[in-house]
Formats: C-alpha cells, sequence, structure tokens
C-alpha cells in the first residue's frame, strides 16, 4: 500500500510540474518580433510531403513504408534546423506556422523511428505513459520540448486558435489532415481554413447515423476551444460544413456520441 501510494504521489507531482512548465514554456515563447522579416525554410518538409502524402477518398495517407534513408536523413536535418532557429525573433504567424510544421515533422520521425505499427499509442517511452506525447524529443532556445509541450504549451496558449486541432497531425486515421504542403506566414489563414473545411466535412469528424449526431473525439477532447457546449461546438462545425452537411445539421443543439480511429494514417488503412 505504501508502494502504490509513494507511486500515485510521483505521477501527481509530474502532473504539477508539467503544468507548470507549459504555464512557462507560453510566457517564454510568446514574445515575438512583429516587424520582423525573418523566415524559416521549409522547403525539406514542402518535399518530403509531396512525395510521401497520398490522398485517398478524402484522407491524406503517409507512405511510411516507403520513405527512403537519404529522405530520413532530410528528415532528421530539417528538424535539426528548426532546432536551432531562434523562434522569439520572428513574427507572430512565422512561429505559428513553424510549431505547426515542427509538431508533424517530429511526429513523422517518431512513427518512422519505430515502424512498423499499426498506431502511434503502440510507442511509450515509459511504462507510465501510452503514446510519444510527453517524451522530450526536441529542444528549442535551450528548453527540451514533448509533442504535448508543443502542442498544450506553446500553439493552444499563445495562438487561442481552434484551427490548431485541424492543422497538427497525430498520424491517425481520426486525426485532421496531415497537409501537402508545408505551413508559412504567407498560406497560413488559407491552410488553417483549408484543414478546417476538409476534416469537418470527413465523415470521420461529422456523421449522422441512424439519426445520431457523430462527431470526432477532438470536440470532446478539447471542448473549451470550440465553445461553450455542444450548441455552440455545432455552431462552429457550421461555419465550414458543406450546404450538405449543414442541412443535416439543421435544428441540432445536440451531440449524441464521440468517435476517434487511432489506426496509422497509411495506404491501406483507409
Amino acid at each position: 500500500m505504501k508502494q502504490i501510494k509513494f507511486i500515485i504521489a510521483i505521477c501527481l507531482l509530474g502532473l504539477s510540474f508539467v503544468s507548470a512548465a507549459s504555464g512557462d514554456l507560453a510566457e517564454y515563447f510568446s514574445r515575438s518580433a512583429d516587424l520582423s522579416e525573418a523566415t524559416v525554410d521549409h522547403s525539406a518538409w514542402n518535399r518530403l510531403v509531396g512525395k510521401y502524402i497520398q490522398h485517398s477518398d478524402g484522407l491524406n495517407l503517409f507512405a511510411y513504408s516507403a520513405v527512403s534513408e537519404s529522405d530520413r536523413t532530410d528528415l532528421s536535418e530539417y528538424i535539426e534546423a528548426l532546432e536551432e532557429a531562434r523562434v522569439t525573433a520572428l513574427n507572430s504567424d512565422e512561429q505559428f506556422a513553424y510549431w505547426i510544421n515542427l509538431y508533424n515533422a517530429v511526429t513523422i520521425r517518431v512513427i518512422l523511428d519505430h515502424y512498423p505499427v499499426e498506431s502511434i499509442r503502440e510507442i511509450s517511452f515509459t511504462f507510465l505513459t501510452r503514446g510519444p506525447w510527453k517524451e522530450p524529443l526536441v529542444t528549442v532556445e535551450g528548453m527540451a520540448l514533448s509533442l504535448d509541450d508543443i502542442e498544450h504549451g506553446i500553439l493552444r496558449p499563445i495562438f487561442a486558435d481552434s484551427r490548431i486541432h485541424y492543422a497538427v497531425n497525430c498520424a491517425s486515421i481520426g486525426c485532421p489532415n496531415l497537409q501537402n504542403k508545408a505551413f508559412t506566414s504567407e498560406n497560413l489563414e488559407e491552410l488553417l481554413e483549408k484543414a478546417a473545411t476538409q476534416y469537418i466535412n470527413h465523415p470521420r469528424a461529422v456523421a449522422i447515423q441512424d439519426d445520431e449526431l457523430i462527431v470526432s473525439s477532438i470536440f470532446d477532447w478539447y471542448a473549451d476551444d470550440f465553445g461553450d457546449d455542444e450548441s455552440e461546438i455545432i455552431e462552429h462545425i457550421l461555419e465550414y460544413a458543406t450546404p450538405d452537411l449543414f442541412e443535416k445539421l439543421s435544428g441540432r443543439d445536440e451531440i449524441d456520441n464521440y468517435e476517434y480511429d487511432w489506426t496509422l494514417n497509411e495506404p491501406g488503412n483507409a
């Protein structure tokens, strides 16, 4: 019993540390040089996603098994270049794009490092965690960062944009598409809108089955980012719905169920 209490205490201590660290990250990385015209080179990422993403029935699938050794090297070098960038010297839009691309590139590298896997949740670094999200995988401006740090400690608190959830990709069928081009300060708004529209109008995000409204678990896990209640989440969905989906959702203010498919987003799994 004492041992169990000790383990629980350690876990709680760890959660407290993560929470505090996340606040520190947001405070530090919220600094930006708004007049800066400096840009980050994402051409290597453009080449990689352009080469290995395959589109099928509204899904962007990544051909992990086809990635060559030279392209793996290019991916690692691209991530290293992002780690060396001075992010706080960039303007806000350039930072926004930077963090999205870094998150997605690191996720792809994690999958490749452990491939073959059926799901990203099979990849764990400790027996206390499921998935790779809490493991520090990169260092930016001297700070070791995990995928959770990037998404929940930096992107969400700093940029406060619900479309972040359509931009970062967790290598799963249920996730919004990994875009086939890099985010940049120039295409940021266009690509965020495209990502939201693509996802919301696909059945893995929003579907009506037996007159029940079933939506992605993303709208449950991060409900506060989309609205105060289910009716506001539906209002958010309606902003991006095609006329057909809009009509089907008309008059609904409740969600019946949430679902998510953690199957790896590679060809053959759609």
